[in-house]
């Protein structure tokens, strides 16, 4: 009798339990005239808005930046923009990218300070210098230069919970982030109803990481990919992982294949599933310990969006306005 290793039991464990999580529910294109737009779980408003710049005559990608724009300035957000939750010196710095899917072009900002709405200085990245991304101190003046002012985004609910942290640590440092400080994130993604699409990710990043860390949320092809002749992906959860793996570029890639939206999520969990294989980023059972949440637009209006742990939902606008749908996972939490 062959034997059966351990990888091919958790790949078996995966496929059934993705098949077993596909949301009741059958993806359909978007109706003629109407915008749509997809976004992560807090971003109900973000949708909203986006939709309705679309249909005001605002690019796709202008669109998700008005739209993810009111998470930056929320200061009961406290994973994105004003309000987000620092690094482990106190410090806030905010990473965001953008997309266009017309242009094929992106642009990115990583490590940035005191400037509240990265993802329109990625914007103005995109659309007012020949590079794709500018970082750390290099960001902050080509931000101030374009007339972004100057803001502590420290918020004091944040500063609390900070001091909360330090005064929890031990006396050695082993430079791991603990497994509960997740970063949080804003992803939004837009279709105009001639089909042209639109993105941008935006973070605060990781709680109290080590300064000078960037996830994937600037990072295009990891925390976002848009191209108009096959689809829009944006992540949110472990960065590193979307980074290592291209999660949002693979996403795409399988709508550009026919996958449906909810099957192009699920694929990209399942690589990062697969890939991760370090000891301690994995549970008992050899799970990730962690989670990663994948949300897609094709280019037919169809969404859809996965995750590896379940009890997530994302937001949408679209014909039947705006709401929340449950997100399809790998694994069941307990």
């Amino acid at each position: 009798m062959p034997r059966i290793s351990r990888r091919d039991l958790l790949a078996a464990g995966v496929a059934a339990g993705a098949a077993a999580a596909l949301p009741r529910q059958l993806a359909r294109a978007a109706p003629p005239g109407v915008p749509i737009s997809v976004s992560s779980g807090n971003g109900l408003r973000a949708v909203a808005k986006a939709c309705e710049r679309v249909a005001a005559g605002d690019r796709p990608v202008h669109a998700a930046v008005e739209g993810v724009s009111i998470n930056e300035a929320d200061p009961e957000d406290t994973t994105v923009g004003y309000g987000g939750l620092p690094n482990e010196e106190g410090v806030m710095e905010l990473d965001a990218c953008v997309m266009d899917g017309t242009r094929g072009l992106g642009g990115s900002v990583g490590g940035i300070r005191n400037i509240m709405h990265p993802s329109q200085v990625a914007l103005r990245v995109m659309e007012r210098t020949d590079h794709a991304m500018l970082v750390g101190h290099g960001a902050y003046r080509f931000a101030r230069a374009h007339g972004f002012p100057h803001q502590d985004l420290l918020t004091e609910k944040a500063r609390e919970r900070w001091l909360s942290w330090k005064e929890g640590l031990s006396d050695r440092d082993d430079w791991l982030p603990p497994e509960n400080k997740e970063g949080g994130t804003i992803t939004c993604l837009t279709r105009a109803v001639d089909g042209r699409m639109g993105g941008s990710t935006t973070t605060s990043g990781l709680a109290f990481k080590l300064p000078g860390r960037i996830g994937d949320s600037p990072v295009i092809g990891a925390g976002l990919y848009v191209d108009d002749t096959a689809g829009a992906a944006g992540a949110t959860g472990r960065g590193e992982a979307c980074i290592l793996t291209c999660a949002s570029f693979l996403a795409v890639e399988e709508m550009r294949r026919g996958a449906a939206p909810t099957d192009a999520a699920l694929a990209a969990c399942k690589r990062i599933a697969d890939r991760t294989r370090e000891k301690r980023l994995r549970d008992d059972d050899g799970r990730p310990a962690f989670n990663v949440q994948i949300y897609c637009l094709r280019k037919d209006g169809t969404h859809g969006a996965a995750a590896i742990w379940s009890g997530g939902k994302y937001a949408v606008q679209d014909a039947d306005g705006a709401r929340k749908i449950e997100i399809a996972h790998l694994f069941e939490r307990t």
